[in-house]
């Protein structure tokens, strides 16, 4: 009942705004002021004011707001954790599925991935190479970019 009342009143606030606006010889404003202070009035007599103040004071239609947002806040984190993780659960599995096939440089396997069995034997470290044959390659690289 209130409601109403309030949507009444703010809508013949905004008619006589629109009136005074017309009779300053501004029709296309005066116009737009009349539009937008009729929707009120046609909120109330379609019943939408009704609905929103049953809605407004109901704790059930809050619980199913709350609800809502539950939701909402957990669609967005999986979508946080998906992107961080790098795509969908089709594209990880293949991703996965080429890492097992990946072989590394010096070996003659297929590198361990998760689930692959390791080897008996101990792995023998490669040889340690001398600080010289380290700098001689960043030397040649500097010397072929002329500094």
């Amino acid at each position: 009942m209130i409601a109403e009342t309030v949507c009444s009143a703010a809508s013949a606030a905004g008619l006589g705004i629109a009136v005074v606006t017309a009779y300053r010889k501004r029709f296309l404003a005066a116009t737009r002021i009349a539009a937008y202070s009729l929707v009120p009035v046609g909120l109330v007599m379609t019943g939408v004011v009704g609905w929103l103040a049953d809605t407004a004071f109901s704790p059930t239609a809050w619980a199913g707001f709350g609800v809502l947002g539950m939701a909402w806040a957990l669609f967005a984190t999986t979508r946080i954790v998906e992107r961080r993780r790098g795509g969908t659960r089709a594209e990880r599995k293949a991703a996965r599925g080429a890492q097992r096939d990946a072989v590394a440089p010096a070996a003659s396997a297929p590198s361990l991935g998760p689930g692959a069995r390791q080897s008996t034997r101990p792995a023998t470290a490669p040889a340690a190479k001398s600080s010289a044959d380290d700098f001689s390659d960043i030397e040649a690289i500097l010397k072929k970019h002329g500094i």
